[in-house]
């Protein structure tokens, strides 16, 4: 191998890297750094094994109305993104703590979809073995919009 030439791998995942970056909103506020981003998303999987979320800008919209949303987690790089935007607006308004995060294919992953998801719901169950996760989790959340 040359050292000279950068393996096809690496420079796929800059330009992956790169498109992100590209894409993301800048009205995606606030948005999750990489750690948290990580963490979210493995608490969104947790929750989907459990039943406990919901998947699509609908849906989230639909648990906020009804008063089961813990928390709403977005996709940074939804195109257009002022079909999310109603969001944090409602979330205001019901107390619910909300978060962007860079990728909707990262997102549908964690929700165990194959498609992308701009928006997920964690709903409430106070029998649920996750409930101390998502307190922990919202605290991070709300230290962000400070």
């Amino acid at each position: 191998q040359n050292p000279g030439i950068t393996p096809p791998a690496t420079v796929k995942s800059i330009k992956i890297v790169d498109r992100h970056l590209a894409t993301m909103s800048e009205k995606a506020f606030p948005l999750a750094d990489a750690e948290l981003t990580v963490a979210l998303l493995d608490l969104v999987q947790q929750a989907t094994n459990y039943k406990q979320t919901k998947k699509g800008a609908n849906e989230a919209t639909k648990t906020l109305n009804r008063g089961i949303s813990e928390m709403i987690i977005m996709a940074a790089d939804t195109e257009p993104i002022e079909i999310l935007l109603h969001l944090p607006l409602l979330c205001e308004d019901k107390n619910v703590p909300y978060v962007f995060v860079p990728s909707k294919i990262a997102l549908g992953r964690a929700c165990g979809v194959s498609r992308p998801v701009i928006a997920s719901s964690i709903t409430t169950n106070e029998a649920s073995q996750l409930k101390t996760l998502i307190d922990g989790m919202k605290l991070k959340i709300e230290q962000l919009l400070i």
